[in-house]
C-alpha cells in the first residue's frame, strides 16, 4: 500500500509543480499587462508624440529597444484592447501583443507585424472578419485599418511578406481552441483607410 501511495504522490506533486508555474507566468503575464496599460496611458496624458514634420523626416521605419511601448492595437467588433510592446519573446508574449522586431511600426511604410499568444490576448482573433476595423496608436500616429484577408498556415509555411506601402499583420497560433503547440498560424492582414499624424 505504501509503495502504491508513492507512484501515485509523485505525479500529484508533479503536477503541482507544473501548475503552479503556469500560475506564475500567467499572473506575471497580469501584471505587466496592467503595467504596460499604465506607462502607455502616462504616455498618452504628456502627449509624449512625435509631430508630423519628425515623422514625414524619418529615413526608415521607426526602431524600438526591446520591450519598448509600441503603441495601443484596438479591434471594436470583438471589443479588443491591447498595449503592444517591441519584441515578440515569452516575456513581451506573456504580457500582451509583440511588436516583430524588423518590420515596420503601425502606419507606417511597410508590413507591420504583431504578434500574441492565442489563449491569452489574441483569443478572440478567431472572430475577426474581412472588412473588421483595426485601429493602431504609436506615438507617431493613429491609423485606422481594415481587414482586407485572413488566411490559416503551416507553422513552417512562408507568410510574411514585405511590402512598401503601410500594411497590418496581425498573427497568432491556430486553431485557437487546441491542447498542446497549435499546428497552424493564423494570418490576419489589414490595409489603411486613415492615416494621419496624431494630434
Amino acid at each position: 500500500v505504501s509503495e502504491l501511495g508513492k507512484w501515485t504522490a509523485e505525479p500529484i506533486a508533479l503536477g503541482v509543480v507544473v501548475l503552479c508555474g503556469v500560475g506564475y507566468r500567467y499572473a506575471r503575464g497580469a501584471y505587466d499587462r496592467d503595467q504596460a496599460r499604465a506607462a502607455w496611458a502616462e504616455l498618452e496624458a504628456h502627449n509624449a508624440v512625435a509631430s508630423a514634420g519628425q515623422l514625414a523626416s524619418a529615413p526608415t521605419h521607426t526602431i524600438y529597444a526591446p520591450g519598448a511601448l509600441v503603441g495601443r492595437l484596438l479591434i471594436p467588433a470583438v471589443q479588443l484592447d491591447e498595449v503592444i510592446a517591441e519584441g515578440v519573446g515569452d516575456d513581451q508574449l506573456d504580457a500582451g501583443p509583440g511588436h516583430l522586431p524588423g518590420t515596420a511600426s503601425p502606419g507606417e511604410p511597410g508590413n507591420a507585424v504583431i504578434s500574441a499568444h492565442r489563449d491569452r490576448h489574441f483569443h478572440s482573433l478567431g472572430r475577426v472578419a474581412l472588412g473588421d476595423t483595426v485601429i493602431t496608436e504609436t506615438r507617431t500616429a493613429r491609423t485606422t485599418w481594415v481587414i482586407v484577408s485572413r488566411s490559416i498556415v503551416g507553422r513552417y509555411q512562408p507568410s510574411l511578406f514585405p511590402s512598401a506601402q503601410p500594411e497590418l499583420t496581425l498573427t497568432t497560433c491556430w486553431p485557437i481552441r487546441y491542447i498542446g503547440p497549435a499546428p497552424d498560424r493564423l494570418i490576419l492582414t489589414a490595409k489603411p483607410v486613415i492615416a494621419a499624424p496624431r494630434a
